[in-house]
C-alpha cells in the first residue's frame, strides 16, 4: 500500500524572481533524497506563494526496497592458510557485512577464486527515513541568502513553520528551532492558520483561506482575469512573459482590477509610459486595436475584491506621481542640444583608470571606423556610423534616462530623431547595447551591428589592459556577456573578423590620447583573444558540436571567427561519412612527423626541391599540393574540407613508397618540406590531430 506525503517550507516573502526557481529546485532535492534512499514514489506536485514552497509525492512506497547482493572479498589464497584455515583477512570480510564465515562461497573471476557472500539488506520503513528530511530543506542554495535572530544558519528568508505529513502522519524533525507539524497559515490579511487532516488536503484547504498554492492555476487565474476586464472594455491587452511571471510570485490570491490615468501623459514617448507601468509598477499596458496606448492599466492585487475601489485609487495616485515625473524630465530634455550633452560626458567617469564616458566614445569611434572598413561597410554607412560614434552615449545624461536607466539607447534614438540626426545614425544608438542578453535581439543594421562590436570590443580590450579580467564567476564588467555578443553578431552578420589583424589596425588608428592604455592593449592582447575564442566555444557548444571538434577549429591557425565556427560546423557534418576516419588519420599523421620536427628545419620557408623526388608518390602528392595551393585561400569551407579529403590516398601512397627520416639529409629535409606544405593547409582548416576518431 502506498502513501501520499506533503512537504511545505513557510517562509516571509521570498523575492518574485526567485520563487519559481526555488520551486524546481525543491523537486529535484526531494528526486534526489527519495532515489538516495531507495524510495519508490509516483506524481510529485510541486507548489509555491511569495510566502511557501511545498511539494506532494503521490504513491509513496511504505519501506525502502529490499537489497539482495553479492560481496566480493580476498581471493581464495589470502582467505585461506596454508592448513586450510580461515585467515584473518576472510574473518574481518565476513565481520564486514555482518555474516559469518559459513556464509563463504567462492567465485572464479578471471581464472582467480575470490571470496563471496551473499547478504540481505531490508528496507526501512519509509517514516523513519522520512525523519531525515530537513536535509532536504537545509541543502536549497539560493542566489541570495540570509541569517536571522541568533541562527548562522543562511537561506533566503527566515523560516517560519514547516509542514510535514505522511497521510494523516506528522513526520518529526525540525530545522534550527522550528517543529514540523500538520498546520500552516494562510493568507497573511485575509486567512488564518489551517491543519491539515491528510497530506491530500492541502491545496483544498488553503485555497479556503485565500491561497491559491498551484502556481499553474494562480497564473491561469491571472490570465483569465485579465481578458476579461480587456474583452468587456474592448481593449488590447498582451502580457509579456516576464511581467506574468513576476506578478504571478508576488500573489497568492489574485484579483486583477483597472485603473486609468490623465490622457495628457500620451504625449511622453510610449517607451517611458510601458517602462513605468511594467517594470516600476508592475502593470499591464492598454492599448486599442491597432496597437496605440490608452490611458489604463490592468493590475492584479494579492486578495479578494472587497475595497477594491480604493484599491484602484491608490494605485492610479502612484502612477500619476511617476508620470507626472517622467513628463517633466521629458520636456527639459528636450531643451538640451546633442553637443551640450557630449560634453558634460568629459565629466563623467566610465573608470577611474580608463578615463571619462567622452573618451571611450573616442576611442570607439577609432575602433568602429577600422572595423567598419573591414566587414566592407559602404562610404554613405561609414559616414553615418562615425556621426553615431562621435555621439552614442550622450543620452546618459539626459534626466529620462538618470530616472529609467532601463531606456539608456531606446531615449538615445528619440532624441537624436527629435534633433535632426538621420534614421541610420538614430538607430544604430539604440542597437549598439546589444544583444542585452545571451539570447538577446541582435543589431538588424549593419551600422548599428559594427557600433555594438566596436563598443564590446573597447571595454574587452580597455578592461583586460587595466588588468580587470574576469576570473572564476566575478566578471563585475559583464565582459563574459558582451563577448558573447561580439561573437553571436559577428557569425550573425558572417562578417570577416580577423581578430588579430584587426586588434592590430585599431591600435594603430588611436590617438595619443590612448598612450596610457596602449603598453596594457600590447600585453593582453593574446589573453583577450584566447578569452574571445571561450565565447566562441561556448557558441559551439549550444550547437551541439563535439568538443574535440571545437578543440581543432579553435587551435587551428585562422583567426576569422566566422571561419572557425564554419570549420567546425564542417567536420561535425563530415563525422558520419565513411572517409572521415581515414582522412583524418593521414592528415594528422602528416601534423604529427612535422610538429616533431620542426625544430631541425625551417618548414614553412624551406623550399621543395622536385629534382630531389625519388619516386612517383612523391611526384604525385607535390602535385596535388600545388594544385590545392593555387585556389585554396578562395575556397568556401565545405570546398576546402573536399580538398583536404582528396590528400589522404596520396599520403598513405607517399608513407607506403618513403622513408620520411632517411639517412639521406637532403631527401629527408625535402620530404619534411613537402609534408610540411600539407600542414599549413590543414591548419589553417583546423588543428586536425585534436580530434577522436577511434
Amino acid at each position: 500500500m502506498t502513501k501520499n506525503l506533503l512537504l511545505e517550507i513557510g517562509l516571509e516573502e521570498i523575492p518574485a524572481h526567485i520563487v519559481a526557481p526555488s520551486r524546481l529546485q525543491l523537486v529535484e532535492r526531494m528526486k534526489q533524497f527519495l532515489d538516495e534512499n531507495r524510495l519508490s514514489y509516483g506524481e510529485i506536485l510541486p507548489f509555491s506563494t511569495p510566502r511557501r514552497l511545498a511539494v506532494i509525492i503521490k504513491d509513496l512506497s511504505e519501506k525502502q526496497v529490499d537489497i539482495e547482493e553479492s560481496a566480493k572479498g580476498p581471493a581464495k589464497k589470502i582467505a585461506l592458510d596454508a592448513q586450510g584455515n580461515w585467515s584473518k583477512a576472510a574473518m574481518g570480510f565476513v565481520r564486514g557485512q555482518k555474516l559469518m564465515v559459513e556464509d563463504i562461497y567462492f567465485k572464479e573471476i578471471n581464472g582467480i577464486e575470490y571470496v563471496h557472500v551473499d547478504k540481505f539488506i531490508e528496507g526501512l520503513p519509509t517514516k523513519t527515513i522520512l525523519t531525515d528530511l530537513d536535509k532536504v530543506i537545509t541543502s536549497m542554495t539560493f542566489p541570495v541568502s540570509m541569517n536571522w535572530a541568533n541562527h548562522h544558519f543562511n537561506y533566503i528568508r527566515p523560516i517560519h513553520w514547516i509542514t510535514a505529513m505522511l497521510d494523516d502522519e506528522i513526520i518529526p524533525f525540525t530545522v534550527l528551532d522550528i517543529e514540523t507539524s500538520n498546520t500552516s497559515r494562510g493568507h497573511r490579511f485575509l486567512g488564518k492558520d489551517v491543519t491539515f487532516e491528510t497530506a491530500l488536503d492541502y491545496e483544498q484547504v488553503l485555497e479556503k483561506v485565500f491561497v491559491i498554492a498551484d502556481s499553474d492555476k494562480r497564473q491561469h487565474m491571472i490570465v483569465s482575469q485579465v481578458d476579461a476586464i480587456a474583452k468587456e472594455h474592448d481593449w488590447a491587452v498582451s502580457i509579456v512573459p516576464n511581467l506574468l511571471e513576476e506578478i504571478n510570485n508576488l500573489v497568492e490570491y489574485p484579483t486583477a482590477f483597472y485603473g486609468k490615468y490623465n490622457p495628457a501623459y500620451l504625449e511622453i514617448p510610449e517607451e517611458i509610459l510601458i517602462t513605468s507601468m511594467r517594470d516600476h509598477q508592475r502593470y499591464v499596458d492598454v492599448a486599442d486595436h491597432t496597437g496605440n496606448l490608452l490611458p489604463y492599466f490592468i493590475s492584479v492585487r494579492n486578495g479578494n475584491a472587497e475595497f477594491i475601489d480604493n484599491v484602484v485609487r491608490g494605485n492610479e495616485k502612484v502612477l500619476t506621481a511617476r508620470l507626472e515625473d517622467a513628463l517633466f524630465f521629458y520636456k527639459e530634455d528636450k531643451k538640451l542640444s546633442i553637443d551640450t550633452c557630449v560634453e558634460q560626458l568629459k565629466q563623467v567617469t566610465f573608470h577611474e583608470k580608463i578615463g571619462s564616458v567622452y573618451e571611450k566614445m573616442q576611442r570607439v569611434r577609432s575602433f568602429a571606423r577600422t572595423i567598419g572598413k573591414t566587414v566592407g561597410l559602404t562610404n554613405e554607412e561609414q559616414v553615418s556610423l562615425d556621426r553615431a560614434a562621435e555621439i552614442y552615449k550622450f543620452d546618459l545624461v539626459t534626466n529620462v534616462v538618470g530616472e529609467f536607466p532601463e531606456l539608456q539607447g531606446v531615449m538615445g534614438e528619440k532624441y537624436a530623431l527629435l534633433q535632426g540626426e538621420t534614421p541610420a545614425v538614430a538607430t544604430a544608438i539604440r542597437e549598439h547595447y546589444l544583444p542585452i542578453s545571451s539570447d538577446g535581439d541582435l543589431p538588424k543594421s549593419s551600422i548599428g551591428a559594427v557600433l555594438a562590436l566596436a563598443d564590446k570590443l573597447e571595454s574587452m580590450m580597455s578592461f583586460f589592459a587595466i588588468g580587470k579580467v574576469p576570473t572564476g564567476s566575478n566578471d563585475p564588467f559583464a565582459l563574459r556577456r558582451q563577448a558573447y555578443g561580439l561573437v553571436r553578431i559577428v557569425t550573425n552578420e558572417n562578417w570577416f573578423f580577423p581578430m588579430n589583424t584587426l586588434r592590430k589596425d585599431i591600435l594603430n588608428t588611436l590617438s595619443s590620447d590612448s598612450n596610457s592604455l596602449l603598453s596594457g592593449y600590447e600585453k593582453s592582447s593574446s589573453e583577450l583573444v584566447g578569452f574571445i575564442k571561450a565565447r566562441l566555444q561556448q557558441f559551439m557548444r549550444n550547437e551541439k558540436i563535439r568538443y574535440d571538434i571545437i578543440e581543432a577549429t579553435l587551435n587551428s591557425d585562422q583567426e576569422n571567427l566566422v571561419d572557425m565556427l564554419k570549420a567546425g560546423r564542417e567536420l561535425e557534418k563530415q563525422i558520419a561519412e565513411q572517409s572521415f576516419k581515414p582522412t583524418i588519420e593521414s592528415l594528422t599523421r602528416v601534423l604529427n612527423l612535422t610538429k616533431k620536427n620542426k625544430e631541425k628545419i625551417d618548414l614553412v620557408n624551406q623550399k621543395v626541391d622536385k629534382t630531389l623526388f625519388e619516386t612517383d608518390s612523391e611526384i604525385n602528392l607535390a602535385n596535388q599540393i600545388e594544385k590545392i595551393n593555387a585556389v585554396f585561400g578562395t575556397l568556401e569551407t565545405e570546398e576546402k574540407f573536399k580538398e583536404l579529403k582528396s590528400l589522404q590516398p596520396h599520403i598513405d601512397a607517399f608513407f607506403g613508397e618513403n622513408m620520411v627520416m632517411t639517412d639521406n639529409e637532403a631527401v629527408r629535409n625535402n620530404r619534411l618540406s613537402l609534408l610540411s606544405q600539407i600542414a599549413l593547409l590543414t591548419l589553417s582548416f583546423a588543428s586536425i590531430d585534436k580530434l577522436v576518431v577511434k
